[in-house]
């Protein structure tokens, strides 16, 4: 999985570096769009394997529906409107139909390979959901279950992903001390060589402005969860069903939580961990948190990063003086023009 994750990055550095020869020895590029593109395909890959192509198909259709759901978001709602074949219904249940009869035959044709051959499922995540799936004592996935997973790992791998890393970047434009700190210890850890496991768990510095970055920047600005049963939150009675809005982005910047700096972006109050990062233990929530936790969560900070390293191994970042800071709520946090940074390779 590290060699998928690395491979696809170096395409994306080649590019670049021939990008900046062409330009006199610096390119400008549109960070948010080469990560979106780049994360799209790594999870194609490591989600899918062999299946690789059919799986980009899959998750193009998803990115679609994202976007439609995104811009239904600021509709009136009336109930039973999503019932109605208007054009944008009736393309939002194309698109999911596309989805799912994509996911569908890549699963099954994994499964119809394992029965005629030795080699199983193959090693990619999808492979690994219905290996074990299909181990697992009790319950067993069904197939709407596998397609579900598939698309949180979707959005872990490429949404969250391609979000943290162009907020990073964004980041470390505007804190050159921190680009350079980051560099050194990516060289001293990994010298050019693509990190592996024991290498990432070096990264500490890297770790904490990557988490520095999902308090600032957390993909997800809210969360909404539902109350199992009847009960008592502080002087609040709230009754079985109801839905709560849990607003991530306010904790996160909450200066009774982090203090008079909460606005400011300081890596190092992550130094001695998440859970004494704050006043409260659970105050950082870019994942979730408890049972419904985003499983995604591990393979999306491996991944974002794998990349940063690759990336501040060869290139220096600079803000282009055409960006506007307008973050952007589009399911995720996002800019809405884009970043525009110039690449110099070192």
């Amino acid at each position: 999985m590290m060699h998928k994750i690395g491979s696809c990055t170096l395409e994306m550095v080649s590019e670049w570096g021939n990008r900046a020869r062409e330009g006199g020895g610096c390119a400008k590029v549109e960070a948010n769009a080469e990560f979106q593109r780049l994360t799209a395909d790594i999870i194609s890959h490591t989600a899918f394997g062999s299946s690789y192509l059919q799986g980009k198909e899959a998750f193009q259709a998803l990115r679609q529906l994202q976007l439609l759901s995104a811009a239904k978001i600021a509709d009136v709602f009336i109930p039973g409107s999503q019932y109605v074949p208007t054009p944008s219904n009736m393309e939002i249940w194309k698109l999911d139909r596309t989805l799912k009869n994509s996911l569908m035959n890549i699963i099954q044709g994994k499964v119809a390979a394992s029965k005629s051959s030795d080699v199983g499922y193959g090693d990619d995540l999808l492979g690994m959901m219905i290996e074990a799936s299909e181990t697992t004592k009790g319950a067993k996935m069904n197939m709407n279950e596998i397609m579900d997973e598939c698309r949180t790992f979707y959005f872990a791998g490429h949404e969250t992903t391609s979000n943290l890393l162009t907020w990073a970047i964004f980041l470390l434009t505007m804190h050159q001390e921190w680009q350079h700190k980051l560099r050194d210890e990516v060289l001293r850890e990994c010298g050019m060589e693509i990190p592996d496991a024991d290498s990432l768990s070096k990264l500490k510095l890297v770790n904490m402005v990557l988490l520095e970055t999902l308090r600032l920047y957390s993909p997800a600005i809210e969360m909404m969860r539902m109350a199992p049963q009847d009960m008592k939150l502080g002087k609040l009675q709230i009754p079985k069903g109801t839905i709560l809005s849990i607003p991530v982005l306010k904790i996160h910047r909450s200066k009774e939580l982090w203090g008079d700096d909460a606005n400011e972006f300081k890596p190092m109050r992550f130094v001695n961990g998440v859970s004494m990062a704050a006043t409260h233990p659970n105050a950082f929530l870019p994942f979730g948190m408890g049972p419904r936790v985003c499983i995604g969560q591990n393979f999306a900070m491996m991944e974002a990063k794998s990349v940063l390293a690759l990336l501040l191994q060869r290139f220096s970042f600079t803000l282009s003086p055409d960006y506007k800071h307008t973050p952007t709520n589009n399911l995720t946090l996002q800019p809405q023009y884009g970043l525009p940074v110039f690449v110099k390779p070192l």
